[in-house]
């Protein structure tokens, strides 16, 4: 197989003149993120190989070769997005030479498998291919989510043409693809929204009209009444009322950043303005009323679902690993629609929380949910993913979030840059070398554990051209010099942005400063109310049990001021916060005590706590976790 030019995923790739474009020319060469990337390779894809050999997902494929096929293993008729989900990240590490003989001999496996066992009208689901199965395809599209299915193969085939130049998976796809172009052009869609992006992405890959066109259908047509609601009712499907109508994100967690992504993707396309109209719209009430600080999507475990507007609760939170892939996603195509640093200011936010807390430190273990407490008598419930767990699990029945930390993990150079017009947009902070059409630079950082980030010039065209550096919402006071001269640092829109002749050799330092901050929350968020939630740069911190000797974290008291004085430490690299506080056990035993007048006084013992990263809890025992911790306002 011959290499061919590499083009990221989600882009903006046929858009109009002075639209922001992914950028590939991106490699991360060190820091966090590489160590993560690295960890990915070493650790976590061989253990998603093994596991998806021992649950049985390969199988599902090869008995179809035989005359009397064992039974399909496992619950869920979607099984077959898992193996999907980790060819696309495979098909990154085979193509930036990152992945070994064992990686290569199962990627080589499955798409094998694949081009043998698809239909001969192009049909290809290991479940409902089946005699045996107990429904026939497309019987149940609410459920059984054979769309869904495609979308991720389409995901893994472009990638695997534009990373590995290997188009074998992509004829696959486009037989699938074409099957559903013909059968689905007069109505119908699916349970689980997905295939919306990848038949975007489709498009671009190709130039046919009729995935883009299929993907904006898919679109439009929820809200009209065409699933059968079972189980759920209509919003959990996002079904209950046409996209450009919904007056907020609702329903399962997942499913709603996925179509909001796939709509962003078919207005990037498309320049419908009403459909962005509507993203816009979603996606502010979504950042105002329905992210947990760590930037996690879903608040209820019954339907893995969104819930009202300030119904957070940190030990109920759901916060789906899958879901905050979807967030950014989604916020990423808002960053291209727009140019809007604030998309990134999530994007980022749930980078380093939401989604990095859903793999444990060794790479082989994983959260489904991620919640923002955890009880001290929290007891482990065997088998229920619902339920919550007080550590990570090495499998699940329905492992979605294992490959989805997979296949992003190893994209993650995909979103460290952009360009736009004569300009190169640095969207986020890492060890990297970066090309573009007017610049080639080296990016050095320490990054988020440190707000100093050095940007040398390796290589300029003979033009003016532009360097823009975001600017998080939460750093104050950024700093600029070019070359050793100070320049202005008053961020416009989130960026501060440099244009000039550039040489090799010019060298860019920013520099964001780090103070140690104290997050209140919303009046309206009960669950929080009058708390406080510490962070730093780009990461939200919690107390563990274990880095709380002297008192139970349940009783800790933090004040402003002695978060502000916090002493930044280090533990296996990671920056970590130690703040003075107060033990204060509750001063009556009673559940709902009457309250006096005066509050009694009651004794007071000062103690000192460490904070770490919230992505790096529950990599210990099990014991208690908190975000949120009491302020002496509400002692």
């Amino acid at each position: 197989m011959t290499s061919k030019q590499v083009k990221p995923l989600s882009g903006a790739i046929r858009t109009a003149a002075g639209a922001v474009r992914p950028l590939p020319g991106v490699r991360i060469t060190g820091g966090l993120l590489h160590h993560w990337q690295t960890r990915n390779g070493t650790a976590t894809i061989p253990h998603t190989i093994e596991r998806l050999r021992e649950a049985g997902n390969v199988a599902n494929l090869s008995r179809l070769l035989e005359e009397d096929p064992a039974p399909y293993r496992g619950r869920y008729p979607f099984l077959d997005t898992d193996l999907y989900k980790t060819l696309e990240g495979l098909a990154y590490e085979l193509g930036d030479g990152r992945g070994g003989e064992a990686v290569r001999e199962f990627y080589e496996e499955v798409v094998g498998l694949l081009e043998r066992v698809q239909a001969e009208d192009g049909y290809l689901n290991s479940y409902y291919q089946d005699p045996a199965a107990p429904k026939k395809p497309w019987e149940d599209p609410a459920w059984g989510h054979e769309l869904y299915n495609l979308g991720h193969l389409i995901q893994a085939a472009v990638a695997a043409a534009r990373r590995m130049g290997d188009d074998r998976l992509l004829r696959v796809a486009r037989r699938f693809a074409d099957l559903v172009v013909a059968r689905f052009a007069d109505g119908g869609l699916d349970g689980h929204p997905e295939v919306e992006m990848a038949l975007v992405e489709l498009f671009r890959e190709t130039g046919e009209r009729a995935y883009l066109d299929l993907a904006g259908a898919f679109v439009d047509r929820r809200g009209a009444g065409q699933l059968k609601h079972s189980i759920f009712p209509g919003d959990y499907f996002q079904d209950h009322l046409p996209f450009r109508e919904l007056p907020s994100v609702t329903g399962h967690a997942v499913r709603m950043a996925y179509l909001a992504a796939g709509a962003a993707d078919v207005f990037l396309e498309t320049g419908d303005r009403s459909l962005f109209e509507a993203l816009e719209r979603l996606w502010d009430d979504m950042a105002a009323s329905k992210l947990y600080v760590t930037g996690g999507l879903g608040s209820r475990h019954s339907d893995e679902a969104i819930g009202d507007r300030y119904e957070l609760p940190s030990e109920r939170a759901y916060s789906e690993t899958c879901a905050a892939i979807a967030v950014m996603q989604w916020g990423w195509r808002m960053f291209l629609a727009t140019g809007g640093a604030k998309y990134l200011d999530v994007f980022e936010r749930v980078l380093y929380n939401a989604y990095a807390v859903g793999l444990s430190a060794d790479g082989r273990a994983f959260f489904y949910d991620n919640p923002l407490q955890r009880r001290p008598d929290h007891e482990q419930r065997s088998g229920a993913e619902s339920g919550g767990e007080p550590l990570r699990r090495a499998w699940f029945g329905c492992p979605c979030c294992p490959p989805n930390i997979v296949r992003w993990m190893a994209q993650l150079a995909d979103y460290v840059a952009a360009e736009q017009d004569d300009a190169l947009l640095v969207a986020c902070y890492a060890d990297a070398r970066i090309e573009s059409a007017g610049l080639e630079v080296e990016m050095r950082t320490a990054y988020p554990w440190d707000g100093e980030v050095r940007l040398t010039v390796e290589r300029a065209r003979r033009a003016p051209y532009r360097l823009m550096l975001r600017v998080p919402g939460w750093a104050r006071g950024a700093a600029l010099t070019v070359n050793g001269e100070p320049r202005q640092a008053a961020p416009v829109d989130g960026w501060l942005a440099v244009e000039r002749h550039w040489q090799a050799g010019d060298e860019v330092r920013l520099t964001l400063p780090m103070p140690v901050r104290a997050h209140g929350s919303h009046p309206y968020l009960d669950a929080t109310r009058g708390a406080v939630s510490l962070a730093r740069g780009p990461l939200v911190y919690c107390v563990e049990q274990q880095d709380s000797p002297d008192a139970a974290v349940d009783d800790l008291v933090v004040g402003v001021p002695e978060i502000a004085a916090a002493r930044l430490g280090r533990q296996d690299g990671a920056v970590t916060l130690t703040v003075t506080a107060t033990a204060a056990p509750p001063p009556s035993p009673e559940l709902y005590p009457e309250l006096p007048a005066e509050p009694a006084p009651h004794p007071e013992t000062r103690v000192t706590a460490t904070f770490v990263p919230y992505f790096l809890w529950g990599n210990r025992r099990p014991e208690a976790m908190r975000v949120w911790i009491r302020t002496p306002a509400t002692n």
